[in-house]
């Protein structure tokens, strides 16, 4: 395994595992806050939308294999 390959695995690990935990956060500040479920839908639709947009960029780059 060359370093090249292994950064891409890790890259993939470590960002799914950010994501996860980011989305951890999201839920307990929901639940901590009582924000019901409107205010826990939103949290997560607005604060999800940063994540979309990064898992979007990664498909487009790996279709357009720039």
């Amino acid at each position: 395994m060359n370093e090249a390959v292994f950064s891409q695995i890790a890259m993939l690990v470590l960002v799914t595992g950010l994501i996860g935990w980011m989305g951890f956060i999201v839920w307990d500040l929901a639940k901590k806050s009582q924000a019901g479920k409107f205010g826990t839908i939103a949290l997560f639709a607005v604060l999800g939308t940063g994540v979309l947009g990064f898992v979007i960029k990664t498909v487009v780059v790996e279709i357009l294999q720039i």
